[in-house]
């Protein structure tokens, strides 16, 4: 992997791809997304089909530079999420790093959604809601271990969200989608930074990253491009 911008590099290490993704202290969400040239993020219902082992990389790296990973429930559900452990990839980088072996996952859910048994319904996850959501869903999860957070009445205000992690000391998150998590933490201005993998691939259909019209165009800085096999690694600012 190369850096095209700002000062071009070769061979980037893991410790080159972790100070290149640093963030200074404080609170921040960063969204990591992959996609494809015509804006598609999934084939066949996954993003595995557009990733490549650059963005495996970046993906490990991101996860380990944050306090927590921040998800939808249909991503996590989609995707086939599991806690971050300590003998996994991500759970050496960050040990190597100096930072803790494993970092909680935060489930966004409307709904509630996880049910207890699931994947995710364990000690180390964090599950956003809002009071609309089944009280004995919530319970239930409860009861399993997960931290469940009420957040907002008919839906989950996730300003307030973020305001409820920080104190449990889960200040600098990565969002991993989906799209519409990332169009509600957009319209909600909540979100710092967009780091977008684009894959050399034309996919059409109809998932893309932002799923409804937003309040105003957002218009992200350019802060870094990487290279490798012809997949782009860009590290966009979101000016608030």
């Amino acid at each position: 992997m190369r850096r095209l911008h700002p000062a071009p590099a070769e061979d980037l290490s893991d410790d080159d791809l972790a100070a290149a993704y640093a963030l200074p202290p404080g609170r921040s969400v960063r969204v990591d997304f992959v996609t494809s040239l015509d804006g598609a993020i999934t084939v066949d219902g996954r993003s595995a089909g557009l990733g490549s082992p650059g963005d495996e990389r970046v993906f490990r790296v991101l996860r380990a530079l944050a306090d927590a990973v921040l998800v939808g429930h249909g991503t996590a559900a989609a995707e086939g999420y599991r806690p971050v452990a300590a003998d996994s990839a991500v759970g050496r980088l960050r040990a190597a790093l100096g930072r803790p072996a494993t970092a909680p996952v935060v489930v966004v859910s409307r709904r509630a959604s996880p049910a207890p048994g699931d994947r995710l319904a364990v000690p180390s996850t964090v599950l956003v809601t809002c009071a609309a959501a089944d009280p004995d869903r919530r319970a239930a999860l409860a009861d399993a271990g997960v931290d469940v957070l009420v957040c907002g009445d008919d839906d989950v205000d996730l300003p307030l969200a973020l305001d409820r992690l920080a104190e449990r000391g889960l200040a600098q998150l990565v969002c991993e989608g989906g799209p519409a998590l990332l169009t509600s933490a957009l319209a909600a201005g909540v979100v710092d930074e967009l780091d977008l993998t684009v894959s050399p691939a034309l996919v059409g259909g109809e998932s893309r990253l932002v799923t409804a019209a937003l309040p105003g165009v957002v218009r992200p800085r350019l802060l870094q491009v990487l290279e490798e096999d012809g997949v782009l690694f860009t590290r966009y600012a979101v000016d608030r």
